[in-house]
């Protein structure tokens, strides 16, 4: 199990991005959360396969339809993988 926390910023509220997210999340069968912080950025916990995870981070740049996504930085949120949330979800 494979935990990243990552943090998107760009024009990523108000888009549809966390719920865009939340479907792909579920199509890779990848677990965690995308949540709105208050400085305008996205929050997205995946865990799951490596495979699984680094493909989703890598969708994380292409995000909703009216979404611009400027940057994603990720680092390693091991803490989770012994409990991973269960399925995705959008706070």
């Amino acid at each position: 199990m494979l935990c990243k926390k990552c943090l998107v910023s760009g024009r990523v509220q108000g888009v549809f991005y966390r719920a865009t997210c939340q479907r792909r999340a579920r199509e890779l069968g990848v677990r965690g959360y995308a949540r709105n912080l208050p400085d305008g950025r996205v929050e997205v916990l995946a865990c799951g396969e490596a495979q699984a995870v680094h493909e989703f981070i890598e969708w994380l740049w292409e995000g909703s339809a009216a979404s611009r996504v400027e940057a994603v930085e990720v680092s390693d949120a091991a803490q989770h993988a012994a409990q991973p949330p269960e399925g995705f979800h959008t706070a």
